[in-house]
């Protein structure tokens, strides 16, 4: 199966939820990214200079005819003691990926200088995430989803004393993930589907955040997959 059918959104089904859909394989065969790897200095350093690298999936099959739509979303690394990544639960009643664990970001309006301003600004309209604490370090290879999304992943670092404030209209809850467990694929689950006479993979990559199961799949997952192949060139 090529790397553009692993990530196929299975929104459209009625009921659907893919923490149903079996479990056929975990990567424990691949190796985490190195710890030294995940430090700001590594990361500044990579994108300045990065490897020659390949990315696992770049585009989801299509269910949305409209013309592709400009977005970005920001990878926000929290550089804590234990780097962290910045997250959100998406509310249910949105138009497109309802209730999905999601990076902050939307699509591009006219007034932005460009895709990288695009994820500042929807970072801090979504949760309040100030300019000032961010320094964006580059940006991985555009993703397609399936809705019609051409998504740049804009990769930055955040340093801590910055405040949040979620806005509810369009976010259920904002937490952060190790980013230790997301670049250890130990932590990646395949997942297979039949629907409609079509075979269906995609990543899952499931946090227990203390009573709370943070379930990262789909567009998400696909994205965090790319940047541990970049990690880890």
């Amino acid at each position: 199966m090529s790397a553009t059918e692993l990530f196929i959104p299975l929104s459209k089904i009625p009921r659907f939820d893919p923490r149903t859909v079996p479990v056929v394989h975990v990567d424990t065969d691949l190796p985490a990214v190195a710890a030294p790897r995940l430090k700001a200095e590594f990361l500044r350093a990579r994108f300045v200079k990065p490897p020659v690298w390949q990315p696992e999936v770049l585009a989801e099959s299509r269910f949305s005819d409209r013309k592709p739509v400009p977005a970005s979303v920001l990878i926000a690394i929290v550089q804590r003691a234990r780097p962290t990544v910045l997250l959100t639960q998406r509310t249910a009643h949105l138009s497109t990926h309802s209730g999905q664990i999601a990076f902050p970001g939307g699509k591009q309006d006219a007034s932005d200088e460009d895709l990288s301003a695009t994820a500042l600004r929807e970072a801090h309209e979504e949760v309040g995430l100030q300019a000032e604490f961010v320094q964006i370090l580059g940006t991985l290879p555009i993703y397609a989803t399936g809705t019609g999304f051409t998504i740049t992943p804009v990769v930055a670092l955040v340093r801590e004393g910055f405040t949040l404030v979620r806005n509810a209209g369009e976010v259920d809850d904002v937490f952060e993930v190790p980013l230790e467990f997301l670049m250890n694929p130990a932590n990646h689950r395949r997942h297979v589907f039949e629907w409609q006479g079509m075979r269906r993979e995609w990543l899952s990559m499931p946090y227990q955040d203390g009573h709370a199961e943070r379930f990262i799949w789909g567009a998400t997952a696909g994205m965090l997959r790319n940047f541990y192949r970049f990690l880890s060139a």
